[in-house]
């Protein structure tokens, strides 16, 4: 897709009241989406070949899980937790010379700077939502992070 159709794409979304646009053209499909005041742009590439089929499963857990038992979750502290609201690279400081936006044992205010995620070249600060301080960072700075992710616990 053309770059230049993406780049009005972006500018309808911003002057739009619209959250999120997904445009397909062929095989390629570019979905744009609102996040907090930041438009966030996801290209996907034509759709890889369908993968073989699977091989039965043998427990109702398999079955529900498509495959072995998830282990369980980390047990996090009592707080607030705070999730990544996209997928991309989380950075615990503005750069890698500098010292991180927080620390554990820190104190935050709601609306502080907790990290930065980068995702499509644009970088998108993660602030806390609530006052407290840091209990626990939960992932490594340079590290990749998914959608609902949690990322720190504030208590």
């Amino acid at each position: 897709m053309d770059l230049r159709k993406i780049k009005k794409l972006i500018d309808l979304l911003e002057e739009s009241n619209l959250a999120e646009i997904e445009i397909k053209e062929g095989e390629e499909s570019v979905r744009l989406a609102r996040v907090g005041t930041h438009v966030v742009a996801h290209a996907q590439p034509a759709p890889p070949a369908p993968a073989p089929a699977a091989m039965p499963m043998q427990s109702p857990v398999q079955a529900a899980t498509g495959g072995a038992p998830k282990p369980a979750a980390e047990q996090l502290p009592d707080g607030t937790v705070v999730r990544s609201p996209m997928v991309g690279t989380f950075y615990a400081a503005p750069a890698p010379d500098k010292p991180p936006f927080v620390t554990v044992g820190q104190s935050v205010k709601a609306g502080d700077t907790l990290a930065i995620v980068e995702a499509m070249k644009m970088f998108n600060p993660i602030e806390s939502d609530v006052s407290g301080t840091v209990l626990k960072v939960l992932i490594e700075s340079g590290q990749p992070v998914e959608f609902d992710q949690p990322l720190f616990v504030i208590g």
